[in-house]
């Protein structure tokens, strides 16, 4: 009775440790085709810390991103279906056994604030994720010595069909978030958001305090000093300044929205978030953006220019990239600087397309989804891009869900009954055989 009562009580923790794999990689691989661009930028700043800054430039970001995500989603998928048991747990546990040493390093030496294994969904500190890879790593380590008590949601049968489904499934999504822009938008500049009310600071609220360190080098040594006791000592070369959060205060979601006008130098934020319509063509190097779309851009422009709206190119690139850019694509349109992180996390593409109306975010577009001349037809107010739509998050999330579960039950339902056919003709009734015989 005893090792019954153990036996049941390893058969419960083991798959307690299944389920947990299985919803934190599922999750953890699902934002990340959910905004490849987002972990781009994260892998990004991982080579600049490892001083791979070279590879930025080229399409290994963007690989590790989508490997990144199919390899968790799949895994996931195969620990909440319990398909491949043995290999999925020793994959689970070596993913585990590389991520968690990396996740230690981050929290102790903190070269990058959010490691971003959950992109902008979840942000956790350096540390937090430490913890909950070691979690993950001891849950890793049960599921593998037992991964027999795994049990299973899909027959044998049907397990090959599952585990493909899942990774052309992720696959797929990634591609399309890629190409277009993320389905689900956790950042302070999604459609609805209102700029001018995330800018504000309630009263009251305590600041965060900031001091900057100044870095001086003199006879070959190194020197930190701040505002109140700066040298005066000539001799003193700087070397480098970094500002460090000393107190933790309130912090408004959108702080560095800030678009100067290159043609005059003027602030021109208010002007913009107190307009009725403008487009914003969003690019933070204009050096690397797609060309592919410029005649689209030139119409919205042209419409811009009917309709009595302002547009705006704006972006971090120099005054020379600008003007290779208008040489390249005739832009006539103004250009406008912002901060390139800012860029970054207002659109996923380069370049995007942002339509804002009195400071609130209506629609976006990325570079292959440009409106054309049949849908800006007229005043925006009488137009359906001119409308901000209603689409709930639960709304998204069912959606979602559909287009996972019912593609794959159909394609199951599909099989089970070519199954049942090849079994029919395989196996003929013993009185057909018998009437068979008597005609020959």
């Amino acid at each position: 009775m005893e090792n019954k009562y153990i036996h049941r009580v390893v058969y419960v923790g083991v798959n307690v440790c299944r389920f947990l794999l299985a919803v934190v990689f599922l999750f953890s691989g699902f934002v990340k085709a959910n905004d490849p661009m987002g972990t781009v930028y994260k892998v990004q700043d991982y080579f600049e810390v490892w001083g791979l800054a070279g590879w930025n430039s080229g399409f290994v970001p963007y690989l590790i991103a989508w490997i990144m995500a199919v390899v968790e989603f799949t895994l996931g998928s195969y620990m909440l279906f319990g398909i491949r048991r043995r290999l999925a747990s020793i994959s689970c546990l070596l993913f585990m056994v590389v991520m968690t040493p990396l996740t230690l390093w981050l929290a102790v030496a903190n070269p990058i604030s959010d490691c971003g294994c959950f992109g902008d969904a979840i942000h956790l500190s350096n540390w937090d994720t430490f913890w909950k890879n070691i979690v993950l790593l001891l849950a890793s380590i049960v599921v593998v010595f037992r991964s027999r008590s795994i049990f299973k949601l899909v027959t044998d049968k049907m397990d090959w069909l599952v585990a493909m489904y899942s990774t052309v499934f992720i696959f797929l999504f990634t591609y399309f978030t890629l190409s277009h822009l993320p389905v689900f938008d956790f950042r302070p500049y999604h459609l609805g958001a209102d700029i001018k009310a995330g800018m504000e600071i309630p009263d009251g609220v305590k600041l965060p305090v900031y001091e900057t360190i100044f870095t001086y080098q003199k006879d070959g040594i190194q020197k930190e000093f701040t505002i109140d006791n700066f040298p005066t000592d000539s001799t003193w070369k700087f070397v480098e300044s970094k500002t460090i959060l000393k107190e933790a205060g309130y912090e408004p979601p959108i702080k560095d929205f800030v678009v100067i006008s290159n043609d005059d130098g003027f602030d021109i934020t208010d002007e913009i978030l107190n307009s009725d319509y403008v487009f914003l063509l969003v690019s933070p190097w204009l050096e690397n953006a797609d060309d592919s779309s410029m005649d689209l851009i030139n119409e919205v422009y042209d419409y811009s220019l009917d309709y009595g709206y302002r547009f705006y190119c704006v972006t971090a690139s120099s005054d020379e990239a600008i003007s290779r850019w208008q040489d390249y694509t005739g832009a006539e349109y103004p250009f406008a600087t912002m901060d390139e992180i800012t860029l970054k996390t207002i659109i996923r593409s380069n370049p995007g397309l942002v339509l804002l109306k009195n400071g609130r975010v209506i629609k976006k577009w990325s570079n292959f989804s440009f409106p054309d001349e049949y849908q800006l037809s007229g005043p925006l107010d009488e137009l359906p891009i001119g409308q901000l739509e209603d689409d709930t998050m639960l709304s998204k999330v069912t959606e979602m869900l559909a287009w996972f579960f019912g593609p794959l039950i159909l394609f199951i339902m599909i099989d089970l009954l070519w199954l049942s056919i090849h079994r029919k003709k395989k196996f003929v009734p013993a009185s057909e055989q018998g009437s068979s015989d008597k005609k020959n």
